[in-house]
């Protein structure tokens, strides 16, 4: 489905990732594990076309995609949840979901019903979309901004850190939605960042270990 082939990334002339390769199957969560520094971000954020690459090849589904921008990727079918959240603070928490889907200029019929998949999926989002995304607690953002990922992630769906700075009880809310998610798209291909997995041990199919910018399967 996706594959990542020599990734070279330096950022303010380090290299963060080194030839990095590995590649993820549809219907596969995988969880890449490394400690803070690692390259996990530096990772999803190349893939995304985030930040510039300087050398290797991003595939998705046989096509080359490392050099289109980013939002071009978000309209193949990519979505991705970073780990700031990175809400809009005045927009209210439904436009703050709906966001990508009017920055790609998808069809109000097909954004409607995307919203309603999202949040009968996460019905506690019903209740926040009226509130402004900078009246959310860090919890909530974390569950707006995978809200705002499935709106366009009809093949692959980054998450970074999804479980960084949650207490426990929100934590294993997360993991319980993201094995529901698995329940309702099987199909989808997922990868999670994480310095800690043992949330994802229910959910993840496979482990990916990063360090200095290179990885290896556990």
């Amino acid at each position: 489905m996706l594959k990542i082939e020599n990734l070279s990334v330096d950022i303010a002339g380090v290299q963060v990732l080194r030839q990095l390769g590995f590649e993820l199957r549809a219907g596969v969560c995988t969880v890449l594990v490394g400690r803070n520094g690692a390259g996990k971000t530096t990772t999803l954020r190349s893939i995304m076309g985030l930040l510039p690459h300087q050398s290797g090849r991003i595939t998705l589904e046989g096509t080359e995609i490392q050099d289109r921008p980013s939002h071009d990727r978000a309209k193949l079918g990519i979505g991705y949840a970073p780990e700031d959240r990175r809400l809009i603070g005045h927009f209210s928490i439904e436009d703050n979901i709906l966001l990508p889907a009017v920055a790609l200029k998808m069809p109000r019929a097909e954004r409607e019903k995307r919203l309603a998949q999202v949040y009968d999926f996460m019905p506690e989002l019903v209740k926040l979309k009226a509130r402004p995304g900078g009246g959310v607690s860090g919890g909530q953002g974390k569950m707006v901004a995978l809200g705002r990922a499935l709106m366009v992630a009809d093949k692959v769906l980054f998450l970074d850190e999804p479980f960084q700075g949650l207490a426990p009880a929100l934590a294993l809310d997360y993991a319980r939605t993201l094995a529901r998610l698995r329940d309702v798209k099987p199909e989808l291909c997922m990868m999670v960042t994480e310095s800690s997995p043992k949330l994802l041990d229910s959910i993840a199919d496979e482990t990916l270990m990063i360090e200095r910018g290179a990885v290896e399967r556990r």
